[in-house]
């Protein structure tokens, strides 16, 4: 069974972004074809980029950066559940990004986004980030207004007709974290026999 991440990218104190990341778990945790984890970038205290050696190396030396690549590593699979900030995603969700590479190599990501414009101009940036951490993006994602889905801008209160795209979001997502799992595996056997 594939294990996927779901993880909260804003740190922002009052975030709206810890009850969409909720609901999303509540959804998931509904679903008996992979285990779900909640993963706030909040917990783990990143500062901005601090590794001297470029990620792709994997010469990871801060305390920091080794905890938020074993739990990372962990996953098959991610939901990124992002604010837009200025039509792109938050700043700590990319550091978050930024700070490891070969943990989200050749793994799966699906989206909700949330904001004036459903988090669609965030999530469009988030993918170009994904292709360049060999993250396979699936097409189906959730875009939650603040106009519609909150109340006073600020009491989550989502549509009904958000679940359609979150459950073909969870579906496609869980294929191809199966997928890639396979791939994962293949390269890893053909890494032993060289």
């Amino acid at each position: 069974m594939v294990k996927i991440a779901i993880v909260l990218g804003s740190t922002r104190p009052g975030r709206s972004g810890e009850a969409v990341a909720r609901w999303v778990y509540d959804a998931a945790a509904k679903r008996n074809d992979a285990q779900f984890e909640l993963v706030d970038i909040a917990d783990y205290n990143l500062p901005l980029l601090d590794e001297p050696v470029p990620p792709s190396m994997g010469q990871y030396s801060k305390d920091h950066t080794r905890r938020w690549a074993a739990k990372i590593a962990e996953f098959d699979g991610y939901v990124f559940v992002t604010p837009e900030y200025n039509h792109g995603p938050s700043a700590a969700l990319k550091n978050a990004l930024d700070y490891v590479y070969a943990e989200w190599n050749n793994k799966a990501a699906g989206f909700v986004g949330y904001g004036s414009a459903g988090g669609t101009r965030a999530v469009e940036q988030l993918r170009l980030v994904m292709a360049e951490l060999q993250i396979a993006t699936v097409r189906s994602q959730v875009a939650l207004s603040l106009f519609a889905d909150f109340e006073n801008f600020s009491v989550f209160r989502p549509s009904p007709h958000h679940e359609q795209p979150l459950t073909t979001m969870f579906d496609q997502l869980i294929s191809w974290s199966q997928a890639m799992k396979s791939t994962r595996e293949r390269e890893n056997l053909e890494q032993y026999r060289s």
